[in-house]
């Protein structure tokens, strides 16, 4: 739905992230989230709009140039006290990642109309969980000339690079036998499946550093018998970096426990954006005029970048205030200083030429 424009105001990214601080907003339940930014982005001057999939996309400026800043607006469950503690605010969302969004908000809204770029910001749904909201925007959304994905890296670092996600579950369903016999029972096929990957994935990456190495993990385990039939199943997540053939490994899992059904419940590809682009290369100089000493980082989670980089193939890199080892913590929270440092440089770097 289209939402007209308002008069425009200056925002206080401090008084903005405290807001939405306030609002929770789990994956899933996003819709009361929405509904403040959608007021506050108007209230702001930004052209408003909810898409189908209750994305929050606010456009600024026009021009022939178009960079794309995406954000979400879920958080992963658990309620923090919303305080201020000194310089310090407390909140779920405060790192991962209300407070990059803000600092976006904040930022484009100090860039000129008539500039010669257009920005669109997007407050996607379900990152936590699904990615739906971007997914949704790699399908509908034309490709933007520059991707800013909104999650912290520190007021000083960009972030170029995620690792990539496949699940797998594994389940082996077969006669019961008596456990002094010599047929593996159903937990044990599930296991050496396990280990056959874990195996698999040692051989694979030699002696890589922790980005370009395969992690397998467990994630879930469960077993059960009535005496007739044995049943194990087991969920295993795979970290994979990009470039990795995920194919195959999906097939050597398959082969390594032919009498286990695998199925793969997600995937997501590895990316690793360029340092020297034009977009990195203007955060580094506006992270410099703000005496900062830049930084790349490589993270070994996921964001929304594996979703939207391999659908438009544009410069990308991912940047926002705040520690990424505080996200998913009860202690989540963000120095207002480091908040007002982050808007600076995203300002410079969005207008830079």
């Amino acid at each position: 739905m289209g939402i007209d424009v308002a008069t425009t105001t200056r925002v206080d990214v401090a008084e903005l992230l405290t807001a939405m601080l306030s609002v929770p907003s789990p994956s899933g339940e996003e819709d009361a989230m929405a509904s403040l930014l959608v007021s506050r982005l108007l209230r702001a001057g930004f052209d408003v709009d909810v898409d189908v999939a209750g994305n929050v996309v606010a456009a600024w400026g026009d021009g022939p140039e178009t960079v794309a800043l995406v954000g979400h607006v879920d958080t992963v469950p658990g309620h923090i006290d919303v305080r201020r503690d000194g310089d310090l605010l407390h909140g779920r969302g405060a790192v991962d990642a209300k407070g990059p969004l803000a600092t976006a908000i904040a930022a484009v809204s100090r860039q000129p109309r008539d500039g010669g770029r257009r920005f669109v910001i997007v407050g996607a749904v379900e990152e936590e969980t699904s990615s739906r909201g971007a997914r949704h925007l790699a399908e509908s959304m034309p490709a933007p000339s520059s991707l800013v994905i909104l999650e912290p890296s520190g007021w000083d670092a960009v972030t170029i690079g995620y690792k990539g996600s496949l699940r797998l579950r594994a389940s082996v369903d077969q006669a019961h036998a008596h456990g002094a016999g010599r047929e593996p029972s159903a937990p044990d096929r599930c296991v050496d499946l396990v280990r056959a990957l874990q195996d698999r994935a040692a051989v694979l990456n030699g002696d890589a550093g922790v980005f370009d190495r395969v992690d397998v993990r467990v994630l879930r385990f469960e077993s059960a018998s009535d005496g007739l039939s044995d049943q194990a199943s087991v969920d295993l997540g795979v970290r994979t970096p990009p470039g990795c053939d995920v194919d195959a490994l999906i097939e050597a899992t398959r082969a390594s426990a032919p009498t286990a059904a695998v199925i793969v419940l997600g995937r997501e590809p590895g990316v690793r954006t360029d340092r020297g682009s034009p977009l990195a290369r203007g955060f580094v100089r506006a992270i410099r005029a703000q005496s900062g000493m830049p930084r790349f980082k490589l993270k070994t989670g996921t964001s929304d970048l594996n979703v939207l980089v391999p659908a438009w193939g544009c410069q990308a890199l991912a940047y926002g205030p705040g520690d990424s080892q505080l996200d998913h913590t009860p202690r989540e929270h963000v120095s207002i200083t480091e908040l007002e440092r982050a808007v600076s440089v995203l300002e410079l770097a969005l207008g830079a030429p």
